[in-house]
């Protein structure tokens, strides 16, 4: 995978497959202290300790259409490339947690990529479901809640081409002023 949006979407994919309806995910970059952190925190089905130790083996997967799981490994990789670490938390019946982390000015770390259009991208397309997405850059941040959008709507569908345009944009304005 190219860029570490692709690596949230994989882990998003994950986290509705195992049955999560309400999503959190943190992007944190404190360029003071030269660490990026994505937390992504779901309410899904949930692991085993088993299954856990075993996530980020590449010939381990859950899936019953294939014999191997890349997304975790490879996510891992780039993690562990970057000077940083992936760390999975879960308890059966009550969700996951993955963490990843990386040295924010680390040579091989992979770009952030299009967070807006990968959170967008999600919402769009589980509009019943409850996202947050909060970004952090050293000391600002903002947060965008599903929930927030859809009382706000007022029964027009979150998923209509014109809002998700809209979130996409207010997205991708608040990243660039909270980084300047």
């Amino acid at each position: 995978m190219n860029d570490l949006s692709m690596h949230i979407l994989d882990i998003l994919q994950n986290a509705l497959t195992a049955g999560a309806t309400r999503i959190e995910i943190q992007v944190l970059e404190d360029a003071e202290h030269n660490l990026l952190t994505i937390t992504i925190q779901d309410n899904g089905y949930g692991m085993t300790p088993e299954q856990v130790e075993r996530a980020t083996d590449p010939f381990f997967t859950s899936r019953t259409t294939r014999k191997v799981g890349m997304g975790l490994p490879l996510y891992r990789q780039s993690a562990e490339q970057s000077g940083g670490t992936l760390k999975i938390e879960s308890a059966v019946g009550e969700g996951t947690t993955v963490t990843a982390t990386f040295l924010h000015d680390h040579l091989d770390r992979p770009p952030l990529g299009d967070l807006a259009n990968a959170v967008v991208l999600m919402m769009s397309a589980n509009p019943t479901h409850w996202f947050r997405f909060t970004y952090r850059y050293n000391e600002k941040s903002f947060s965008i809640d599903t929930q927030e959008i859809n009382d706000s709507l007022e029964g027009f569908p979150i998923n209509n081409v014109h809002v998700m345009k809209m979130i996409e944009q207010m997205i991708q304005e608040n990243m660039a002023f909270i980084r300047h």
